[in-house]
């Protein structure tokens, strides 16, 4: 059985890992891995049942109640599952992001997710992207990329496509969102969000979605014949 390739994009919230991930898959033909989307759908999980995602007890006590499902639709979006319901479009909120932070802290979390997340990587050709992708997830992934870009552009992309799907959210919020955010993933004891050390650094600041696309494709063209 051949070796199947991997590409590990990380990086802080709203830098457009999951748009450029999602571009980039379908154009190779790869399956694309929103690792925070299985977080997010853990916090979701937990907030349902009331349990504070810092409550490190009762996260794991519930824990072994939930399970996540990833499928994918005709155009090869994402879809995550929980206990057998479609909670894709629920999960996209500013409040379970932060939530989703919080969770990914607690190490019997990633315990559980890790292997699903490998899993699919050794069956598949995947794109996959988070916060530790490189450094713990996948540390020999084929292609390593750190997607990232100044706070006040990520906030403003986020809001963006916040108040593009009907959600209230003003700019100042999600910045400050986005800032607590960066603090709480590159600050947790247990895989902080940094870059790899044999990982490309890419900042998207001044470039727009095509401009990124193919800076992408030039990284990975140096490390795979595409």
């Amino acid at each position: 059985m051949s070796k199947t390739i991997s590409i590990a994009i990380d990086g802080p919230a709203g830098a457009g890992k999951s748009t450029i991930a999602k571009a980039l898959a379908k154009e190779l033909g790869y399956h694309y891995v929103d690792t925070g989307a299985i977080y997010r759908t853990v916090a979701y999980f937990l907030d349902l049942l009331g349990i504070s995602p810092k409550d490190a007890d009762g996260v794991e006590r519930y824990l072994d109640e939930l399970t996540i499902g990833i499928e994918y639709d005709e155009e090869g979006k994402q879809h995550m599952l929980m206990n057998g319901m479609d909670v894709s479009d629920e999960i996209r909120t500013q409040d379970i992001s932060q939530k989703a932070s919080l969770v990914s802290a607690h190490a019997v979390v990633r315990d559980v997710l890790l292997d699903m997340q490998r899993n699919v990587a050794r069956k598949h050709n995947v794109i996959m992207d988070g916060r530790d992708i490189g450094t713990v997830v996948l540390p020999k992934a084929t292609v390593k990329i750190f997607l990232t870009a100044s706070a006040e552009v990520r906030a403003k992309r986020r809001t963006d496509e916040l108040l593009a799907k009907g959600q209230k959210v003003t700019y100042e919020q999600t910045l400050k969102d986005i800032q607590q955010r960066d603090y709480q993933d590159s600050h947790r004891p247990i895989a902080p969000l940094k870059q790899a050390k044999d990982a490309v650094l890419l900042d998207t600041s001044e470039l727009d979605i095509p401009q990124v696309l193919e800076r992408m494709k030039e990284i990975i063209r140096e490390k795979i014949a595409l």
